[in-house]
């Protein structure tokens, strides 16, 4: 229920601040005589919904992930567990020219950890009651280099502004076969009618699961640099037999929403070759592994 409330309240703020960037724009309608497409008013429409949509969830990522997950963050360490667990966070992100991020434990029996925040200055690393449980603490001070990689590469930021601008190709595409459709198949111009709503929409769905394979291309390819930022703030070593250990329990269902998985150290999914790894956040485990140890590290 709490993750269908936080759904809708940053649709709404979406509205709304799209709506308010729009009026001052002075973005007039999309479509004009003979229903025919304003290109310029469509594209920076699209533009503003798709940026203001990836931004807002930026803004709000960390606050909504506290929420969404039950973290509890450690502000005054009230056992050695978490005094080693902050000491560890302070000493990374220090070694990693950050300010030092929230840290927190969420409550999950899969061993993960996540970081987020819309700056790399203040961000959020969490990590689940699982990992601190099933790990040793080489592996995870590697998990926690890994999360603040994460945080020190910008990743929550690019990712953020590539899915604001592929959401925003998609909206304008889509527009533009759903106009073609109900002005060429349908004739109609007299304005955008059924054919248009009905079309567009099925190419939104079409054309945003095409597009999404983008963004996780993307994430891939940041799981593999921070890995490298993991291995080279808590060792090689530590870094791949932190990976092995999540290798091991690959077959505990994922607890994580999917919103958070991008900047989660795992997706907790099996991951082989196939047209589904298109849709992967995450490179297989095998092969991230494989990389390190290939990897010229100083």
């Amino acid at each position: 229920m709490l993750r269908i409330f936080l759904f809708l309240l940053t649709n709404l703020a979406v509205l709304v601040v799209a709506g308010v960037v729009l009026s001052l724009l002075g973005v007039g309608s999309t479509h004009g005589a003979g229903n025919t497409l304003q290109l310029g008013n469509l594209l920076i429409m699209c533009f503003v919904f798709g940026m203001v949509g990836s931004l807002v969830s930026l803004l709000l990522s960390k606050w909504m992930a506290k929420r969404s997950m039950g973290v509890q963050l450690i502000e005054s360490p009230r056992s050695n567990e978490e005094k080693w667990l902050f000491d560890t966070v302070s000493e990374l992100s220090q070694k990693a020219g950050i300010k030092m991020p929230e840290i927190g434990i969420f409550p999950s029996y899969q061993s993960n950890a996540f970081a987020t925040g819309w700056n790399k200055n203040a961000a959020l690393v969490a990590v689940s009651s699982g990992l601190l449980q099933r790990m040793n603490r080489d592996e995870v001070r590697a998990v926690l280099g890994h999360e603040i990689g994460h945080v020190a590469n910008g990743d929550m930021v690019t990712l953020s502004l590539i899915q604001g601008v592929v959401n925003a190709f998609v909206m304008f595409f889509s527009r533009i076969i759903g106009n073609f459709v109900d002005r060429v198949v349908f004739k109609n111009e007299e304005g955008p009618g059924i054919a248009y709503f009905v079309t567009s929409i099925i190419a939104d769905i079409v054309l945003g699961i095409l597009a999404s394979t983008i963004v996780m291309y993307f994430s891939r390819y940041r799981e593999f640099r921070a890995d490298e930022a993991g291995a080279r703030l808590a060792g090689r070593q530590s870094m791949i037999n932190a990976l092995r250990a999540l290798q091991r329990e690959h077959e505990v269902p994922d607890q994580m929403p999917a919103e958070m998985t991008a900047m989660a150290i795992t997706s907790g999914k099996r991951e082989g070759f196939s047209v589904a790894s298109l849709f992967m956040s995450h490179p297989p485990l095998e092969k991230r592994i494989e990389a390190l140890q290939n990897m010229q590290i100083a």
